[in-house]
């Protein structure tokens, strides 16, 4: 059994674990380790993303390893305090400001574009009108865009400016967290190896929200539940959403329904942009991205309902993996249904899919009836969105629209936490979606830098708080 010491080490290595990393490491001399499931960044490889079926890979290479999920997203840096995840109740509006303004800058130190989408106060006052008109809440929010393809390099040049001063090590389980007394003492691995450490971060992402659950369970630790966002991912022809993405890029409409009052929402919209699919523990579920400089004739983009549910129902993972794996179960993966066929009551077949006006872009999903998968709420709730979004961009409700399903969020269970996201065992920290404080990759970030600056603090490191002053160079010429 070998045992490594350290100062921090951070479980994960998506977003919330790097800005951890990145800021703990520019700004002291701690010994930080970080550890993560998935494989380095170069040794990620994705079969679903080359056009074949899922591999079901365990664990799954499109969400884990250096990067996390956010690696091959598609990196949407969306610069707002009402979307994204709950910081602001821990830290206040003001402050999470502050954090997303430096966390921004930090990205665009790192290669991020400068374009910035939804700054035309004029044109986002008119699209907010417009939705009201037909029924919807338009949020504002600045989008910077990096497209799947940028997203990986921005990663890319993050590790390269942490390799000579963090350990990390990559295709290694964390078992349990050590604890003596009320205190974290560091992390046991699953094949025996103790990392010794002062503070413990946990910051698994979306694909560890079970394992956190787990470890929480194990620690006597509290938990709130999120609501649970379970939906479909919508695909139509992209000048279908010009009107909104032209300007907007990432459109965030939220509606409550008249049959339930439950609110829907969209998310991850993605202009021109490819329907993928993700694998948690060996379910399939469906997502989007798109490229900067490559583009398909088509806009994908979720369609999520948040239903809350009542005591004793504690468990929102393990039921959103229920109707993903029923959706499994039926279609041998993700099953794609056109609009029509849903409201006709009938299963969508090959020949209709073939003949369809919108091509899907997802080639491996198989043709089915989502009506066998989803529960009536939750499909009244899309289809009333969708007759309300056709209000605002007319042709989003057509026959010929391509459902896909089913889409699933996992960061449902929510640690209870300090100001500082620090738990009840003292300098054990929980960060970024797989703690269910945050559910996007500005707030991820942010939530890294929140739980860096308070292990500074403890240590008593002065800080200088403007990202001009932060000491790592970048190793590339922006």
């Amino acid at each position: 059994m070998s045992e490594i010491s350290a100062d921090v080490v951070v479980v994960g290595c998506g977003p919330a674990g790097i800005f951890t990393a990145l800021e703990l490491s520019s700004r002291s001399k701690l010994r930080v380790v970080m550890v993560d499931k998935g494989p380095e960044l170069e040794k990620r490889r994705c079969f679903s993303r080359m056009g074949y079926n899922c591999a079901n890979c365990n664990p799954c290479t499109m969400l884990c390893g250096w990067g996390g999920a956010g690696a091959f997203s598609d990196g949407k840096l969306t610069l707002s305090t009402d979307v994204g995840g709950w910081l602001e109740e821990y830290v206040g509006r003001e402050e999470l400001n502050k954090l997303i303004d430096y966390v921004d800058k930090v990205y665009l130190k790192f290669g991020a574009p400068t374009e910035l989408y939804g700054t035309d106060v004029d044109v986002v006052e008119k699209l907010q009108r417009e939705a009201q008109l037909a029924g919807l809440k338009l949020v504002p929010v600045k989008v910077r865009h990096l497209g799947t393809e940028k997203c990986f390099e921005v990663i890319r040049n993050m590790r390269e400016a942490l390799r000579s001063k963090v350990k990390v090590l990559t295709e290694r389980h964390v078992q349990r967290v050590l604890v003596d007394g009320s205190s974290a003492k560091g992390v046991e691995l699953i094949d025996g190896t103790k990392i010794e450490a002062r503070y413990v971060v946990l910051a698994p992402g979306r694909s560890g929200a079970e394992w956190l659950k787990r470890i929480t369970r194990e620690l006597g630790l509290k938990t709130i539940n999120n609501p649970v966002d379970i939906g479909v991912r919508v695909e139509v022809p992209a000048p279908v959403m010009e009107p909104l993405t032209k300007y907007l890029y990432e459109p965030k409409l939220i509606y409550y329904s008249k049959a339930f009052d439950d609110q829907v929402r969209t998310f991850c919209f993605n202009p021109y942009g490819e329907v993928i699919t993700e694998s948690y523990e060996g379910v399939l579920t469906v997502n989007g991205h798109s490229f900067l400089n490559k583009k398909t004739g088509n806009t994908n983009f979720a369609i999520l309902v948040s239903t809350s549910f009542t005591e004793p129902f504690k468990e929102p993972i393990a039921y959103g993996k229920y109707i993903a794996h029923l959706a499994n179960l039926l279609g041998g993966g993700i099953i794609i249904q056109r609009l029509g066929d849903l409201e006709e009551g009938r299963r969508s077949t090959p020949d209709r899919i073939k003949r369809n006006i919108v091509e899907p872009t997802l080639k491996t999903a198989t043709p089915g009836d989502l009506s066998f998968v989803l529960p009536y709420r939750y499909l009244a709730n899309i289809l009333e969105m969708l007759k309300a979004m056709d209000g605002l961009t007319p042709g989003v409700y057509s026959r010929h629209t391509l459902l896909y399903g089913v889409e699933v969020k996992f960061y449902s269970s929510r640690i209870e936490l300090s100001k500082n996201l620090e738990t009840k065992v003292e300098n054990l920290y929980a960060a970024g979606d797989g703690a269910g404080v945050t559910r996007g990759l500005i707030q991820a970030s942010a939530s890294g830098v929140i739980v860096a600056r308070d292990i500074l603090q403890k240590e008593g490191v002065e800080l200088e708080l403007n990202v001009e002053n932060l000491p790592i160079k970048t190793p590339f010429k922006v």
